[in-house]
């Protein structure tokens, strides 16, 4: 991270502990990560054209000291993205640890961007009658 230090004027030693920043970040609800996610996606000119997946993380990786210690039972989070096209914006982010079918997460994330989106790209999970009716 020295490179992302540099831009920002800090030294390593400056920046607060994994730990700490964490439950700093654990404190912010989720509308104040969707107004910073779109203030973020209004520093680019944006094409009209989006694509949205998802993708899985596991993990395993927790130890299983703090698995106890904390009841952590999540195995795998799924992340399901909406990002422009032309310019690599992440436009929104939905984040879940349920088995929701992409059909589902789909039609909230497009639909909570809509009015922004001219065309959305999306692969055969997200193919769905009612979702293509919404937003057209």
């Amino acid at each position: 991270m020295p490179h992302i230090c540099g831009e920002i004027g800090l030294e390593e030693g400056d920046l607060p502990d994994h730990s700490t920043l964490v439950k700093a970040f654990d404190r912010f609800q989720m509308k104040v990560w969707r107004v910073l996610l779109r203030l973020s996606a209004q520093l680019h000119d944006l094409s009209g054209h989006a694509a949205i997946d998802a993708t899985f993380f596991d993990r395993e990786n927790a130890s299983k000291h703090y698995c106890r210690r904390t009841n952590y039972r999540v195995q795998t989070l799924k992340a399901t993205a909406l990002v422009d096209t032309q310019t690599q914006a992440v436009l929104d982010v939905h984040c879940t640890t349920e088995k929701t079918h992409d059909t589902q997460l789909g039609w909230q994330v497009a639909c909570r961007n809509a009015g922004d989106l001219h065309s959305l790209a999306a692969d055969k999970g997200y193919d769905w009658m009612q979702l293509r009716e919404k937003l057209r």
